[in-house]
């Protein structure tokens, strides 16, 4: 909505001196927009819940209430008297009857319909109105039409001339359109009607499409003596969708769709039926005839200082709160338990108390509530085990590094079926937005392998994301936690630079499942869809709860990564990790008494996994057994002296217990136990301790 400050400042009672940007900065402080500033002019942004401003009165009222413009008479100046300063009186009218144009309308799609009728003489405007149109962006025609404009812009109510000796009847109908109908618009353009489309006919055909445009069958020309002018109310959902369907979008619709305002229709041809006039274009020759079936009762709401404190978060002052409403068209009376307000009809966003309390504040001022704590009335709700899950897993998985990504649940097809133990299994959408949202994901992979590409397009070569989330299939639902790296492993600027792998993958599944209190049992190799085989490996509890592994290169490369990079990943299913993650973490005092330390080589067949040797070291109990603190695998060889299809796996195992020192002896015990558990459990060959 583009106004001219001068314009603003005239109706809103503003000193001459104040500058366009000062208007600006005070209506921007009140929650509008502004786009531009061009000399006297500015431009603003209106919401669509806000259709009172688009109207320079409603401009207005923001403004005289921005500038806390108080005393007698305060307020926006209500069109009705002259626009250019003084003037000599005008002779008083002659005594009006009704207009000789019959009016009835479609009361469930037009509510009101006003009519008067002038003699007119067309012409060009005079110059100041005709500035004031080009500031506001509408192009002057001549001046009966530019009067229309004017009062459109000024009141937001859409207007219309009607030449009535191009009007058969004469006659003014509203009514739905037949369908297969035509009109000409004002733009030339033929447009055929349909059903639902509310019409303004005469007595033989459609005049114009109501609230779009008017027909140019009916316009007002050079030769135009006699005219009708029309102020209505439309409904605003059967405009805007007449307006998408003839593709014509105008400034009278735009208000029409938005909620114009039912009360101003009299008021409008008042303030046009004043300026032509005014300009000496013309003279009312009828009283206006207002057809308003059933009137709108204005609402009336109860504001309350008690609610206003309290979703305010502070006082405002009795005094504010009359200045502000009554300020911005509001009629305020005092109760006994604080005010009755008056909604006018212009605000169609007002609608209970709340509504009323935020327009107060934000012209009281948010800044100005003091920085409080509000009170509690009852304990704070427990929150969720779900919630607290994902919390303490976003801060395990920040503190090692990684950033949280967030992405779709909705992905394309092809992207989700590498993934899918069953591509058959994947959850189709009914209705999809695109192809790109075809399927909810089976697995939270595609979608951070995606934000991986998207990164790495971007220059970031290293990258670390992980994601806690929904997985779905046609079986339901499962809470997941999944991550992707790629890149350099952080090393230190004094050792080699290495890539990730494998390991690094599985080393965000052992801090998660360590600070959850669970125990990683068994790490073995595996195949799962999306991962290179072999390179792949299941994760274990009591039960399987994850995989992680290497990104099989041809799915990731399909999806845009350039050939060569490694992408390793892993995902966990959450619900193994029950609760908020267990007893919480105490730090144990430096041990007291020294540890033993006993190195063992083995010799077991090359298909059989570390892990499962490192497993069996730790099942026997008993004795100096529970003293056992680390077991680490330190050396693996294959080659001279070991028999084909073996492989020598060389461990460290540390002995500690917190009350004394153990003896040799002990220690020894411990040692033949676990040899007797390897030679029985594994097949295998002690080569030295």
């Amino acid at each position: 909505m583009k106004a001219p400050a001068s314009w603003i400042r005239e109706l809103a009672g503003l000193p001459t001196g104040t500058s366009a940007e000062d208007i600006a900065h005070r209506i921007a402080g009140v929650g509008f927009e502004v786009a531009s500033i061009e000399g006297d002019t500015i431009d603003f942004e209106i919401t669509a819940n806000r259709p009172d401003c688009l109207s320079v009165c409603g401009l207005a009222r923001e403004a005289a209430t921005a500038f806390e413009v108080r005393g007698p008479g305060s307020g926006v100046r209500v069109p009705g008297s002259s626009v250019q300063g003084p003037t000599q009186p005008h002779p008083p009218p002659p005594k009006l009857t009704h207009a000789d144009v019959s009016v009835s309308i479609d009361s469930a799609l037009c509510a009101r319909f006003s009519l008067a009728t002038a003699d007119v003489t067309v012409g060009p405007s005079p110059a100041w109105l005709a500035e004031r149109l080009t500031a506001c962006g509408v192009r002057p025609i001549n001046n009966i039409v530019d009067v229309t404009n004017y009062v459109m812009l000024e009141m937001g109510q859409p207007m219309h001339a009607y030449d009535i000796a191009k009007v058969a009847g004469p006659a003014l109908v509203a009514r739905q359109a037949v369908a297969g109908e035509t009109l000409t618009t004002l733009d030339g353009q033929q447009r055929t009607l349909d059903a639902s489309m509310l019409v303004i006919a005469d007595r033989d055909q459609v005049v114009g499409i109501a609230g779009v445009m008017g027909g140019a069958g009916s316009e007002v020309s050079s030769s135009t003596t006699h005219i009708a002018l029309e102020a209505a109310w439309f409904q605003g959902v059967t405009v805007r969708a007449t307006s998408k369907k003839v593709g014509l979008r105008t400034e009278a619709s735009t208000r029409f769709e938005r909620g114009a305002d039912i009360g101003a229709t009299t008021t409008a041809i008042a303030r046009a039926l004043e300026l032509l006039e005014e300009i000496k274009a013309g003279r009312a020759t009828s009283a206006i005839t207002d057809v308003y079936p059933a009137p709108k009762v204005a609402a009336v709401i109860a504001l309350r200082p008690s609610r206003l404190a309290r979703l305010l978060g502070d006082c405002v002052p009795a005094a504010d709160v009359e200045r502000i409403l009554g300020n911005l068209g509001f009629a305020v009376a005092q109760a006994a338990d604080g005010w009755t307000v008056t909604v006018p009809t212009a605000r169609v966003d007002v609608a209970r108390e709340a509504d009323l309390i935020e327009e107060v504040g934000r012209h009281w001022g948010v800044n100005r509530v003091r920085a409080t704590f509000p009170a509690l009335r009852s304990a704070p709700r427990v929150s969720d085990a779900g919630v607290l899950r994902a919390r303490r897993l976003r801060r395990v998985l920040c503190g090692a590094g990684l950033q949280e990504a967030v992405t779709f649940t909705f992905m394309e097809a092809a992207a989700a079926a590498p993934f899918s133990d069953d591509p058959a299994a994947l959850v189709s959408i009914a209705n999809p937005l695109s192809e790109k949202f075809a399927v909810l994901r089976p697995s939270l992979i595609p979608g951070l392998l995606d934000s991986l590409i998207y990164n790495r397009r971007r220059g970031i070569t290293d990258v670390r994301l992980f994601e806690a989330g929904a997985a779905f299939n046609t079986t339901g639902e499962s809470q997941r936690v999944a991550w992707v790296l790629c890149g350099q492993r952080d090393t230190h600027w004094s050792t080699r630079a290495e890539s990730v792998d494998l390991f690094d993958a599985l080393g965000i599944a052992e801090v998660l499942t360590n600070g959850w209190g669970l125990t990683l049992t068994s790490v073995t190799t595996d195949q799962a869809p999306g991962f290179v085989r072999g390179r792949v490996a299941a994760l274990l509890t009591d039960r399987r709860i994850g995989t992680v592994g290497q990104i099989d290169p041809a799915i990731a490369e399909a999806r845009g990564l350039p050939a060569g990079v490694i992408v390793v990943a892993g995902e966990l299913d959450l619900s193994a990790f029950t609760g908020d993650g267990g007893s919480p973490q105490r730090v144990a005092s430096l041990p007291r008494f020294p540890a033993v330390v006993r190195d063992l080589s083995l010799v077991v067949d090359a298909s059989l996994s570390a892990a499962t040797v490192r497993a069996t070291i730790r099942q026997p109990s008993g004795g100096a057994l529970s003293a056992l603190r680390e077991v680490r695998e330190f050396d693996r060889y294959q080659g001279k002296g070991i028999p084909d299809g073996k492989v020598s796996l060389a461990y460290r195992l540390t002995f500690r217990d917190a009350a004394r020192t153990l003896t040799d002896r002990e220690v020894d015990d411990a040692m033949t136990v676990i040899i007797a558990a390897l030679q029985q459990e594994c097949g295998a060959t002690v080569r030295g301790l």
